[in-house]
């Protein structure tokens, strides 16, 4: 059979061939006439291009086989819609001394909720010394801080109003002793001594002693100036008054306390009112103290929620019995509300990744599962798992860091 091409792209192509045949031809002349330092130049460039041009095929097939392998690894991970991970490393047996495992099991744990609080004094136990009477502060015995005892002298103030109570008790004491000399003035006598009797508790109502009575009555002098004492034993907390400064009736003076008996007063939030109740038992902590833990029971819940904070102010009372703790130390307060099931880890157990948190459990000599999980801090060492992980498992307590970049690396 015999072919037939048409002449006129016999003839196309043979111009074309006259033509690069021409280019050619005028090159290689310019090469040659060239001088052999300028043909070297050229001979050096053309061999960098060539250089250049197989290395970029070089590079091509190296990616190709770089994808084909990725693609191979991906196959031996699978991601469910849940976002749990599993990984097969088949052949990859783990170090034991560097990944531990243990079946776990669920048991109960005390539930609890944080409350952020502070010690304060037990002001149950203190007491707020005020003016009984107007007058004019004399002197101070005791400041800040200053330990005191029972009957401790701690303000004198000159008062007037007192100086006349006293007068007015010597007068009926004057008078109870004419009267009761004489046998025929009985009825007398009774009314007298009610008087007196009035007069004296007016006294002790200024803060005056049966002791101070009584030397007023051998004395008979009266004395203008009172003197507070002090009805506890413990410290002075606050002084509200300088010397020389001028007091009228139900002005306070100063605030005592007793340091071993404090407060932990803390905020509950607003959605967790319906939760707490007196009675239930709070863990505190303390930060000058990190390795102390201090067991109470809630003994008041305020009936209001405060404006600002917005939280409910519970209180527990807190013995500090060794004079170790002071007021206003920053606290943070677990409160139990109830118990709950979970599955307790050590803390080495859980890998924490912004806001997830991780777990790994192993389902076969050569597969391993990453597990998004939920749960709490249990005791600062071991943190329960609430939701995540089944019973029985065998969960990885010991290099799931270590594990999780191995998950890092195939993602």
């Amino acid at each position: 059979m015999k072919h037939h091409f048409n002449p006129k792209l016999l003839n196309f192509l043979n111009g074309i061939f006259v033509i690069i045949k021409q280019r050619l031809q005028i090159i290689s002349d310019a090469y040659w006439q060239l001088s052999p330092n300028q043909r070297y130049r050229i001979r050096l460039a053309s061999f960098a291009f060539a250089i250049l041009v197989i290395g970029f095929i070089g590079g091509r097939l190296t990616t190709v086989h770089r994808v084909v392998k990725t693609e191979q690894q991906e196959k031996e991970m699978v991601v469910d819609k849940s976002g749990m991970i599993s990984l097969t490393m088949a052949g990859v047996e783990l170090n034991s001394e560097i990944y531990q495992f243990e079946k776990v099991s669920i048991q109960s744990v005390p539930q609890e909720i944080r409350v952020p609080g502070r010690l304060i004094f037990n002001a149950e136990k203190g007491k707020l010394l005020s003016a009984r009477v107007p007058g004019r502060v004399e002197r101070i015995f005791t400041f800040e801080g200053s330990p005191i005892d029972i009957g401790s002298p701690i303000i004198e103030l000159y008062s007037p109003e007192f100086n006349s109570a006293q007068q007015e008790f010597l007068l009926t004491y004057q008078t109870v002793k004419i009267l009761s000399e004489s046998n025929s003035l009985t009825n007398l006598l009774a009314d007298a001594r009610i008087t007196q009797e009035a007069a004296a508790n007016r006294l002790r109502n200024l803060g005056f002693a049966d002791s101070d009575i009584k030397l007023l009555e051998k004395t008979g002098k009266s004395n203008p100036n009172l003197l507070l004492r002090s009805p506890l034993k413990g410290v002075v907390v606050k002084r509200n008054v300088e010397p020389g400064s001028i007091v009228n009736s139900g002005d306070p003076l100063v605030f005592l306390a007793d340091p071993k008996a404090l407060w932990f007063a803390g905020n509950i939030f607003e959605q967790d009112a319906r939760l707490i109740e007196r009675g239930q038992q709070i863990r505190v902590s303390l930060e000058a103290f990190p390795n102390r833990e201090i067991t109470a029971k809630v003994n008041y819940v305020a009936p209001t929620v405060d404006a600002q904070s917005r939280g409910i102010l519970i209180r527990a009372d807190i013995d500090n019995s060794d004079g170790s703790l002071r007021p206003d130390m920053y606290a943070n307060g677990k409160l139990q509300i109830g118990t709950m099931q979970a599955i307790v880890v050590p803390q080495a157990a859980i890998v924490r990744d912004k806001e997830m948190l991780y777990a790994f459990v192993r389902t076969s000599p050569d597969n391993y599962r990453r597990l998004v999980v939920k749960g709490f801090d249990f005791d600062g060492k071991r943190f329960a798992i609430t939701d995540g992980v089944e019973p029985n498992s065998e969960i990885l307590i010991k290099g799931a860091v270590l594990l999780n970049e191995r998950f890092i690396k195939q993602e």
